[in-house]
């Protein structure tokens, strides 16, 4: 299994039938030395806010987030729902855990 950092929609149970057909089961954790920043993204019926995780030059900065089990198929499918303003990296959360997120790309 893998794992995935949720900071933003994937949190909704709604949008998480949506891409995966399933609800998710998490845990809290948090990603320091990041911050979210506003992004606006051009979808089907206009423009939509969202956030995107950046780095921070303030290493005490917190995201908090869930982390989800998720396997390579599941992936799969969130690179497809994120805009190409996003990237998917791997990084180590704040319990140790090291997950995947998607960051400004």
């Amino acid at each position: 299994m893998e794992q995935l950092f949720s900071y933003g929609t994937l949190r909704s149970k709604q949008i998480q039938m949506q891409v995966f057909n399933k609800v998710l089961t998490g845990t809290a954790d948090q990603l320091l030395g990041y911050k979210l920043k506003s992004l606006q993204i051009e979808e089907e019926f206009g423009m939509a806010d969202y956030v995107v995780a950046v780095a921070s030059e303030n290493p005490s900065e917190i995201i908090h987030g869930m982390v989800f089990n998720v396997t390579l198929a599941d992936l799969a499918k969130v690179d497809l729902f994120e805009s190409n303003a996003y990237k998917r990296v791997q990084v180590t959360l704040k319990s140790g855990t090291v997950a995947w997120i998607y960051m400004e790309n």
